[in-house]
């Protein structure tokens, strides 16, 4: 079968790209504005190693207004993505609700950070790593509320307990799998 995507209601198109392109990682963005701002985001990819960057689709609040994550980045031009345990979902998932932008949801959800990086929004204190970024550019989806923003990474962070010297990182970390979320780490023999 061939669906036609003109027609298709966004909703619909939503689905079919949120099943389809799995897993999707979850990019948990700490960015600074008026308070400490936390927000999870699962429209998020690496994009290119030279220059080594990466994209996430950023949409907009119910009322129209722009989310608080992307309103800070246009400002500042930088954030920290931080990857997310099978431990951190519940604080992740809760990150996700829709506050007022006084409101952190460091304290909201007793989420703790760090600042590791001067210049730079601090880390979620148990993410075994996270990307210090700077705003590249901003893509034009014309008619699209939502607004993807090219990142360009200039510092990596890795707990010491994951490092190692040849970068053969294993992290577990969590991904979205239509509605869900899963374990993005296991190793399936072909």
């Amino acid at each position: 079968m061939i669906i036609d995507f003109s027609p298709l209601e966004l909703k619909y198109r939503y689905k079919i790209m949120s099943r389809s392109i799995i897993p999707r990682p979850i990019a948990w963005i700490v960015t600074e504005g008026k308070t400490l701002n936390i927000a999870p985001f699962s429209y998020f990819m690496a994009l290119s190693s030279n220059p080594p960057t990466l994209i996430v689709s950023i949409g907009h609040k119910k009322d129209g207004t722009q989310k608080d994550t992307l309103k800070n980045i246009l400002q500042t031009k930088k954030c920290t993505i931080c990857s997310v345990t099978p431990d951190q979902i519940t604080q992740m998932h809760a990150s996700s609700e829709s506050l007022p932008e006084e409101v952190s949801e460091a304290e909201a959800f007793g989420i703790a950070t760090k600042r590791i990086v001067e210049d730079f929004p601090p880390i979620i204190t148990d993410s075994p790593s996270a990307f210090f970024c700077e705003l590249n550019q901003v893509v034009d989806l014309s008619g699209s509320k939502t607004i993807p923003l090219i990142v360009e990474i200039k510092k990596y962070y890795i707990a010491d307990n994951y490092f190692d010297p040849n970068y053969n990182f294993e992290l577990d970390l969590v991904a979205r799998v239509g509605r869900e979320y899963r374990l993005c780490n296991k190793k399936i023999e072909p």
